[in-house]
């Protein structure tokens, strides 16, 4: 099963998440914003590196 994630309403805008997996967050009006829901397993390590490093723990991974 896909693991899923989504920025909920801490995110500062600080960009971090998006300089670690591009692929997946992207700032849109100095928020993130995750650009898929599921996660390609490919990238489950990098979502997991920016949820771990965002500084308000604004990433949810489930």
């Amino acid at each position: 099963m896909a693991k899923k994630c989504r920025v909920n309403e801490n995110c500062i805008g600080c960009g971090l998440c998006e300089g670690t997996c591009p692929s997946v967050f992207e700032l849109v009006d100095g928020t993130a914003q995750a650009k898929m829901e599921e996660i390609p397993e490919d990238l489950e390590a990098e979502v997991e590196d920016a949820a771990a490093s965002c500084p308000v723990q604004a990433i949810e991974v489930e």
